[in-house]
């Protein structure tokens, strides 16, 4: 379609506008570019927003409180979200294929695998962990313990 910002000094050819509608209300984007033939939006700009909807998982893990005087501190803390957000991709990727957190973003696999609660128990030879009866992902729980766990 045409169009033209009012800065614009003539009106652009390639836009590409992407329009939805949902029981929040519209969803409209516009996308000016000045690539060649017919731009499609699905095929080359959706992988750039899902790039950075990767970044932003990042930032929810730990990356967000880079808030230190010192430089080095933040640098840690980058580090470790850069670290558990490979090490639950690869959880997402390899272990939960084929289940209902497949394509889960990180921070759901953090609030329903990880954060939750139980009772350790550790005597000399074994150790215990104690889920409530009314956890609703215990068996998938299992299953990854079992995978993850040597033994």
């Amino acid at each position: 379609m045409h169009y033209a910002a009012h800065s614009w000094k003539r009106p652009r050819r390639k836009v590409v506008v992407k329009a939805e509608t949902s029981h929040r209300g519209f969803n409209t984007r516009y996308v000016v570019t000045n690539l060649h033939g017919s731009p499609q939006y699905d095929h080359r700009y959706c992988p750039r927003g899902d790039m950075e909807n990767r970044i932003k998982e990042q930032q929810w893990l730990f990356s967000d409180r880079t808030s230190c005087h010192d430089g080095w501190p933040n640098q840690y803390r980058l580090l470790l979200a850069g670290l558990a957000y490979l090490l639950l991709e690869r959880l997402r990727r390899v272990y939960l294929k084929r289940t209902a957190y497949a394509t889960a973003q990180v921070t759901t696999l953090r609030l329903k695998l990880l954060k939750i609660g139980g009772a350790v128990i550790r005597n000399t030879r074994l150790v215990r962990l104690m889920l409530s009866s009314h956890y609703p992902d215990q068996d998938l729980f299992r299953m990854l313990a079992c995978k993850l766990v040597p033994g």
